[in-house]
């Protein structure tokens, strides 16, 4: 007999702020088989002192050869007026611990090779650049007109 896996269930993220940023749960969504799509959180960062809003970060579960090649486990945005203060590389070295929570051991996060502050905010939390890689033309971001990504691997187990 063989087993079966435990479905997949969201955890409290509990209290992820640090002197500058809070993340804030704004939605779960399950796994959708059809579009091959792991579960995820999705979290507001909001400036600790205001409440702003000031970006989204997130976090994928789960693993699959798209999101370690090409889509990430982790997509992030911070707006305009609030660029250049690390808000986005704060928000995802705070997904870290959940992410061990549900027994990931390296975070893949992955940006166009152009984007200058993308590839700092990888490096800002720790982000290792392993590769820049060609996507190829069945994935849908080619289809957008991408052409490659930065692929940045972020270990969770660091002694």
């Amino acid at each position: 007999m063989q087993d079966t896996p435990e479905p997949f269930q969201f955890l409290d993220p509990g209290n992820l702020r640090d002197d500058e940023i809070v993340l804030q749960l704004v939605a779960t969504r399950p796994a959708d088989p059809v579009k091959a799509w792991v579960p995820y959180y999705v979290f507001h960062i909001l400036s600790a002192n205001t409440g702003t809003k000031v970006g989204e970060i997130e976090l994928r579960v789960g693993e699959t050869e798209h999101l370690r090649m090409y889509g990430g486990h982790v997509a992030y945005g911070v707006r305009p007026e609030y660029r250049g203060r690390h808000f986005g590389g704060r928000a995802l070295r705070m997904v870290m611990p959940l992410a061990c929570r549900h027994g990931m051991s390296e975070l893949w996060v992955t940006c166009n090779p152009d984007n200058i502050a993308s590839r700092r905010t990888c490096e800002f939390a720790g982000a290792e650049l392993i590769e820049i890689v060609d996507l190829p033309p069945h994935v849908d971001m080619y289809r957008e007109g991408e052409r490659q990504k930065c692929r940045y691997r972020l270990n969770l187990r660091a002694g």
